[in-house]
């Protein structure tokens, strides 16, 4: 089984072509921007969407657990009571409640896969994403193997978190990474993402040195890496691996912090605005002045 906390049917910015995007849950790492804040536990999570309330009490009345508190005062949830049942969910008319997280068999996911044959056409195809697909490796290789024997074209996004014989090993059923790079300076990434990025470059160079296709990813947050040393950073990575295709850059937005609230999450970085599209050209020509690969 693999837990995943969505399947996003007919996506045009995950890859080439269209493509059925298959979010795996959890993630190693604790970016304080993430823009997925959902995806980070391993263990399902209760959304609540407090404008769609309208005080019904239908959930408390159905929940086994006392999870839900409703009165004329507001509604109060207990997240820690959760046991996940979705009776609470079911009860609710005003799509108020909602948990992400759900266990399917790869079966189930190539099903939901084989809706959107249609639309692959040649570039089409699956992209694998999460939180960190490598968090259920087993599963993550599996799907892969499954997905090229049903001719599907396949991409993973990832951090790079993982160990080198992992990422070899799905490789082999990879045709294209969407490799993120967040920081260049190692106390930096540790301070935001909460690892250093020793073991992310080692797996880059790895991809590289196996003849992997790579687009590096890399998201720009204001205050954090909007800076000259990690744009040459940047540049000189997609110069030096020839793996590496071109660079995207993914500007911040600040979508995860409503996200994050609604599952009861903080938001270290709650930044409200979204990235200027002038400034992220500008950067974008910085890194392009540096490098020969195509920089968008």
């Amino acid at each position: 089984m693999i837990k995943l906390f969505n399947i996003q049917h007919f996506s045009l910015h995950d890859g080439p072509g269209i493509r059925t995007v298959v979010f795996f849950k959890g993630c190693p790492l604790k970016c304080a921007w993430c823009h997925n804040p959902e995806s980070k536990s391993a263990s399902d999570n209760l959304s609540y969407t407090d404008k769609n309330c309208v005080l019904c009490g239908a959930c408390e009345r159905v929940c086994p657990n006392g999870v839900h508190s409703v009165s004329k005062d507001g509604h109060k949830i207990n997240r820690d009571l959760c046991a996940s049942c979705g009776k609470c969910v079911d009860a609710c008319n005003y799509s108020a409640l909602e948990i992400f997280g759900k266990s399917y068999t790869i079966d189930e996911i190539i099903a939901e896969i084989k809706k959107d044959d249609v639309f692959f056409a040649e570039d089409g195809g699956v992209t694998i994403s999460g939180g960190e697909p490598f968090m259920q490796f087993e599963g993550l290789y599996e799907l892969t193997k499954r997905c090229k024997e049903e001719g599907y074209s396949v991409c993973i996004e990832t951090s790079g978190f993982t160990s080198k014989e992992k990422i070899l090993k799905v490789a082999k059923n990879t045709d294209l990474f969407l490799f993120d790079y967040k920081l260049t300076d190692p106390d930096m990434h540790k301070k935001f993402v909460g690892a250093d990025n020793s073991i992310i470059l080692e797996s880059l160079s790895a991809l590289d040195k196996a003849g992997a296709s790579i687009v590096l990813r890399c998201p720009i947050i204001p205050g954090v890496n909007d800076n000259t040393e990690h744009f040459k950073k940047i540049a000189e990575l997609a110069s030096a691996y020839k793996s590496i295709l071109r660079v995207e850059l993914m500007p911040y937005h600040p979508l995860g912090i409503s996200k994050a609230e609604r599952i009861g999450a903080e938001c270290e970085y709650n930044e409200s605005e979204f990235l200027d599209k002038n400034i992220a050209l500008s950067y974008a020509d910085t890194i392009q002045q540096l490098t020969d690969k195509k920089v968008i």
